[in-house]
């Protein structure tokens, strides 16, 4: 039995091994060859993407450079071109938005899209064949616009669709079950790292009571499993991960973009401040260099912290005056985050927003002020950054 519209249909797009795959659009003599891209196999970084024929030998995103050339010593280690990237992305970017408005850029070469109002296009409302024409349309539009392959994963909700696009990687596309029962069974053999916060510590914390599957998930009392979490909402979140209940919002911003932001989820708890505080300094750069695409200035900081037991507290500040640079940005997210006593973090997350076209609310002045030559001397500085690591030099 198939749904009808307009229950919510999710489309969740990830580019396959997206910075090497672009690598071998400019290298085409690389094709089926090893590919890292990261650091250099003797020097102190990690390997940021691999081609598929650089996994098979154990190399992973995050991998130690030195590790990686350990492993897989004949590969081609290439340093990043992020303007390469972006201009590849960008095009991708603009066939979603052949197929919906609804767009949630999670990264370079991630998307969630609610695809719910464009299905009548694809074969009118109520039909079962509508999402995966709508699918196989987009797939098939990214490989022949981009020159890269996506995998696509199609389903009700944000967290089933993430599975899906991770089933028949690479080159894939997944229709995920729409019905409870069937989404139930489907997710009952899978392991229950494959479910949002669960990362390694929890797959250890549960590992003792024989927790390894989402059916054990689904058959556990919830009462139980809140003891062993030590928390009754993390227990409801993850019982509901397991049947498959999640978010179905796409979170997208219409017309010109209202906030930039970036967040990162740790693979397991992590209980160490100075390693979340220095991964909040690197979501500032991404934010930052993101932000500085376009002519523009923000009024407000705002960072995101999800403990261990789920409890998200969001915090924001204004700047001083509108800015544009990852100084300021930087001082602004860590004065939120020394404010806060946590303990074990999951997530981190970094944005701005309140967003205008001016660095100067007032309008110009006659009369440049030490506050603008500061902030002229920081937005210079982070564009010289930019260019350093466009070419792959940061």
């Amino acid at each position: 039995m198939w749904y009808n519209f307009p229950v919510a249909t999710i489309l969740h797009v990830d580019m396959d091994a997206f910075f090497a795959s672009v690598e071998l659009l400019h290298h085409p003599e690389w094709r089926g060859k090893p590919v890292i891209v990261g650091s250099g196999p003797h020097e102190r970084g990690v390997v940021s993407t691999c081609s598929y024929e650089a996994r098979r030998y154990g190399v992973h995103s995050a991998m130690p450079s030195r590790t990686a050339y350990e492993k897989c010593p004949h590969a081609i280690f290439v340093r990043p071109h992020m303007e390469l990237y972006e201009e590849v992305s960008a095009k991708a970017f603009e066939v979603f938005g052949h197929y919906t408005p609804y767009v949630e850029g999670v990264s370079i070469d991630e998307a969630f899209l609610d695809i719910t109002g464009s299905l009548h296009l694809f074969g009118g409302a109520g039909r079962a064949a509508a999402p995966q024409t709508l699918g196989e349309a987009l797939h098939r539009e990214i490989r022949e616009i981009c020159g890269v392959t996506c995998s696509v994963g199609i389903a009700p909700n944000r967290l089933l669709a993430k599975i899906g696009s991770e089933q028949h990687k690479p080159d894939g596309l997944t229709m995920m079950p729409f019905e409870p029962s069937e989404i139930a069974a489907f997710l009952k053999p899978k392991p229950i790292g494959i479910l949002w916060g669960i990362g390694k510590h929890t797959e250890e914390l549960l590992r003792p009571y024989n927790i390894t599957t989402c059916g054990d998930l689904q058959r556990l009392p919830l009462a139980q499993l809140a003891t062993i979490l030590g928390s009754a909402s993390a227990a409801e979140t993850l019982q509901d991960y397991a049947f498959g209940r999640s978010d179905d919002t796409v979170y997208w911003e219409p017309e010109a973009e209202k906030s930039v932001s970036r967040e990162h989820t740790f693979d397991e708890d992590e209980s160490d401040r100075r390693k979340v505080r220095a991964k909040l300094i690197e979501l500032v750069g991404e934010v930052g260099r993101r932000f500085r695409t376009e002519e523009r200035w923000a009024r407000t900081a705002r960072i995101k912290i999800r403990d261990c037991a789920f409890n998200t507290i969001t915090r924001q500040t204004s700047f001083d005056s509108p800015a544009r640079d990852d100084i300021t940005f930087r001082e602004k997210a860590l004065e939120l985050f020394d404010r806060e006593t946590i303990g074990s973090v999951r997530l981190i997350g970094f944005g701005v927003t309140h967003i205008q076209n001016s660095p100067d609310s007032a309008g110009p002045s006659l009369f440049p002020s030490p506050e603008d030559d500061r902030r002229v001397k920081r937005e210079r500085l982070s564009a010289a950054l930019d260019a350093l690591r466009d070419k792959g030099l940061l």
